[in-house]
């Protein structure tokens, strides 16, 4: 689809230049009299409701949601779009339960990595270690890739440009205030993203008219909103065991798991901020079935800016940049701070440099180069959707042995990394190439023709399922 919805280069990177500034000076104002580790890790363990539920909610959410959801929906329907709100918001409920244990028996950690430090050996806690920073990591140069693709999409803006800018804005504030700064500039992000999603929802059904409905769709694609649709349902578990797993791994949510003054402001913010999540990752995936409706022949990811920008206006333009940059900015900042927090934390027990190595300084570097590896990726503006389904991929090979391991205390370390190696291959083997059409086992290593036509049409399905419940087999298999 041509780009159609010009402004100025100029313009735009004004309005990047001046966003990112505000957030920047924003955060290293709040945090100056809030210095300190416990400050930079934990933000002192004090946080209320408000900022709680706000911070939660703008770090789950990204830029992502303005392709991901849209781009999901035309292939999977309403049970992508299902998936994707629930994947999303679930874990807020799962870390009720999990935050309240983790609170209890560990009240001065700031991360899911010391507990399992403290169940299973080096070996196995370095690669769950290793595997959360390459989740995040990957994380991070979808969400730079997602805004610099979204600037270039409405201005011709170059990626890289709109990637270094974002990034050293936000790595100024982030590695001088750690979490209080990103709490903070994510209480006032949340609600610049609330207030811009109300006005496009306004805007979005002013000029779609009764475009903008289910009937609309059914008329057009009745095989997005069909019960008998397969794809939908596939594609709706893909999304829901997908985006739950890796969520969980987040460490800027455990992060704000230890944050809460009290559990009672955790659990109240852990189930407002699921009640917000779900209906906005809705809307998003609704947008693209309705604007794949009205032109098949859109680009996805772009569904939502297809029905937005209809009206070509300045203003509907420096709008969109707004909105993908508050959302942006807000997610880079919690997986900055997250990343250094488990280096801080866990440096040591990793890495065992000198006696006298400055974690905190350590972490910094090691994000500065993070940083500049995603600056040259976001740079290649590879395929966003993909990105996160690789790195989803690795956390569902992990997510059972860890989480079950909490409840079952007899899982050795031996049979723990057996299990995620074994999830780990068997997912890679079935996860499709980036045009989905065959897997390394499907269509590579083996001919396609061998497998029925459920396989080869689910390859993404399958390849999760594969890495997630598997190891619980092999769990299971070594009790025997």
């Amino acid at each position: 689809m041509d780009n159609i919805y010009f402004i100025s280069q100029s313009t735009s990177l004004t309005l990047v230049i001046v966003i990112s500034f505000i957030f920047a000076f924003l955060g290293i104002y709040h945090s100056k009299k809030n210095q300190g580790l416990n400050n930079y890790l934990t933000a002192n363990r004090n946080i209320g409701l408000f900022s709680l539920t706000t911070s939660l909610t703008a770090s789950a959410l990204g830029a992502w949601i303005l392709f991901g959801p849209a781009s999901a929906a035309t292939w999977g329907g309403i049970g992508a779009i299902i998936g994707y709100s629930l994947g999303t918001a679930f874990p807020m409920f799962f870390l009720i339960y999990l935050g309240k244990k983790i609170r209890k028996e560990f009240p001065k950690g700031s991360s899911l990595i010391e507990f399992m430090r403290k169940k299973f050996e080096k070996s196995l806690f370095k690669l769950i270690l290793l595997m959360t920073i390459f989740y995040m990591f990957i994380f991070l140069c979808a969400e730079v890739t997602a805004v610099a693709v979204l600037i270039n999409y409405i201005s011709g803006t170059e990626l890289w440009i709109t990637a270094l800018i974002v990034l050293l804005f936000t790595l100024v504030y982030t590695l001088y205030g750690g979490l209080r700064a990103s709490i903070f500039t994510d209480n006032i992000q949340m609600i610049v993203i609330g207030i811009l999603l109300f006005i496009s929802f306004y805007y979005v059904n002013s000029f779609t008219g009764s475009q903008f409905s289910f009937d609309f769709i059914n008329k057009k694609n009745p095989q997005l909103l069909s019960g008998s649709y397969l794809p939908s349902y596939t594609a709706g578990l893909t999304f829901f065991i997908a985006v739950a797993a890796t969520n969980l791994f987040h460490q800027g949510n455990w992060q704000r798991v230890y944050a809460a003054k009290d559990f009672k402001t955790l659990k109240q913010s852990l189930i407002i901020s699921f009640f917000i999540i779900i209906p906005i990752v809705f809307y998003m995936g609704f947008s693209g079935m309705v604007a794949f409706s009205i032109d098949p022949n859109i680009r996805p990811d772009l569904g939502f800016f297809s029905l937005l920008l209809k009206e070509q206006t300045v203003f509907l333009s420096l709008f969109i940049i707004t909105l993908g940059l508050a959302l942006t900015i807000s997610t880079v900042d919690t997986l900055i701070n997250a990343i250094s927090s488990l280096i801080v934390v866990d440096g040591k027990a990793t890495f065992n440099l000198k006696k006298k190595t400055n974690y905190l300084v350590f972490s910094k570097y090691i994000i500065i180069f993070l940083s500049v590896v995603s600056f040259i990726i976001a740079s290649k503006g590879f395929d966003i959707l993909y990105l996160f389904l690789l790195a989803d991929l690795f956390c569902c090979a992990f997510v059972v042995t860890v989480f079950y391991s909490f409840y079952n205390k007899s899982i050795s370390e031996k049979t723990a990394y057996t299990s995620i190696i074994i999830g780990l291959i068997g997912g890679l083997l079935m996860f499709p190439t980036p045009d989905f059409s065959k897997s390394l086992l499907v269509g590579i290593l083996l001919p396609e023709e061998i497998f029925i036509s459920f396989v080869s049409q689910s390859l993404l399905f399958l390849s999760f399922v594969v890495a997630t419940f598997l190891p619980f087999i092999v769990i299971k298999a070594k009790k025997l």
